[in-house]
């Protein structure tokens, strides 16, 4: 688990250097994105990287990396979103924005590896398609949540699901680079 705590910290760097980059360029103007807005723009990436693995002709020259790291980032902002509320005008620094990136990507990071000490790091077996699916899976049920009004009987909340999207991304991410895509 500390080879998978390294790589894991690797994309986040990755990630993290293009979200402050991000703010420098557009400040926080994500602020007034309320959760729906933030879960399509996921949703987006996520249903790109589908295409792109399913598509045997690409008209764009890209690949799945920068969107995998979009799926990261959002989340990041939902996640932030949840604990400080949408705003009505762009109010974060980048020094602020960056110190909660950072507190979130410490609590999921705390998930992944209590999770990954549980299932005993599974995904590692697991295909990059699958963990596509997964987030499209966890994409879908946040937005069932968020038309119940954030309302669930028994089942985790949605900062769960963006958490549970931000290691899958990550994931993908280790196993691309790890098969050299």
């Amino acid at each position: 688990m500390q080879r998978t705590s390294k790589q894991y910290d690797a994309i986040i760097t990755q990630c993290r250097e293009l979200f402050i980059n991000k703010m420098k360029d557009y400040g926080s103007a994500w602020r007034i994105l309320r959760l729906p807005s933030l879960t399509d723009q996921i949703f987006i990436k996520a249903q790109r990287i589908r295409q792109l693995q399913e598509n045997e002709v690409q008209k764009v020259d890209e690949n799945e990396i920068p969107e995998f790291m979009g799926i990261i980032n959002y989340s990041l902002m939902a996640l932030i979103q949840l604990e400080k509320g949408v705003a009505d005008e762009p109010d974060l620094n980048v020094e602020e924005a960056t110190q909660l990136y950072d507190k979130h990507i410490e609590i999921t990071k705390s998930l992944m590896e209590d999770k990954n000490h549980d299932y005993g790091e599974a995904w590692r077996e697991m295909r990059v398609n699958s963990l596509t699916d997964l987030i499209l899976q966890k994409l879908l049920r946040v937005k069932q949540i968020e038309d119940n009004k954030g309302k669930t009987l028994v089942s985790e909340g949605i900062d769960a699901n963006y958490q549970d999207m931000i290691n899958y991304a990550i994931f993908a991410l280790i196993l691309m680079n790890e098969n050299g895509e």
